[in-house]
């Protein structure tokens, strides 16, 4: 009767990582990882307006939100979905699920969808993150971001920005006023793409069960656009 009880047991405890085993990242978390990367790529189509590089390969983390919807101006609703990597043995980690909701959003009224890049200059703000939720401008310091080659990544010296927002509508980048957002995990779409409950450090150290092929592409498009800096 033991040896049935220990072998029923351990049937138990192994069905939730065989279930995980097998996950796949659904329709949404895939259509979420891939619109991220097509706005990286726009970054290279616009050199000379564009987030300047030295600022992108300086970065610990990058978060991206495409496709805000004008309808996502009212405050305190849920108006954007994305994802955020950061800076792992020399490379990009996987990228986790995040939300952006609310705020005092300063971009273009007429805009009928626009993408969010939030620009990560250290690690607090990360781990502030993963920890439960970030409001911008409150928790971490945020400014609109500098564009274009000439732009220089020292003007935080003026600025003292642990976060450079910055919004793309229309092909252009241009930086954005975000005070007051909330950026936060999502948890729900975290579980989806990796198997099982998975925290979003999980995620970034790669603890996780399966790695979405979508996933894979966003980190090679983060290594092509934002590589590390050369010392």
């Amino acid at each position: 009767m033991n040896r049935r009880f220990l072998k029923l047991s351990a049937l138990i405890f192994c069905l939730p990582l065989l279930w995980a085993g097998h996950a796949s990242a659904g329709p949404a978390e895939e259509a979420r990882l891939r619109d991220a990367a097509d706005v990286l790529h726009q970054i290279s189509e616009i050199p000379e307006n564009a987030i300047p590089p030295e600022l992108l390969a300086d970065a610990y983390g990058i978060a991206v939100i495409p496709g805000v919807i004008k309808a996502g101006f009212v405050v305190g609703g849920r108006w954007g979905k994305g994802v955020i990597a950061v800076r792992q043995d020399g490379g990009w980690s996987n990228p986790a699920f995040v939300t952006l909701a609310g705020g005092s959003i300063g971009w273009q009224i007429g805009a009928q969808s626009t993408d969010i890049i939030l620009v990560f200059k250290t690690r607090r703000g990360v781990e502030n993150l993963a920890s439960g939720k970030i409001t911008l401008g409150a928790d971490a310091a945020i400014a609109a971001g500098p564009v274009g080659r000439q732009a220089s990544a020292a003007t935080d010296a003026q600025l003292k920005a642990e976060i450079y927002s910055y919004s793309r509508s229309r092909g252009l980048f241009a930086g954005v006023a975000l005070e007051g957002a909330v950026l936060q995990p999502d948890d729900d779409a975290n579980a989806a793409a990796y198997g099982g409950h998975v925290s979003s450090w999980d995620v970034f150290e790669n603890r996780v069960f399966v790695t979405p092929p979508a996933a894979q592409q966003f980190r090679k498009t983060l290594a092509e656009y934002a590589p590390p800096p050369h010392r």
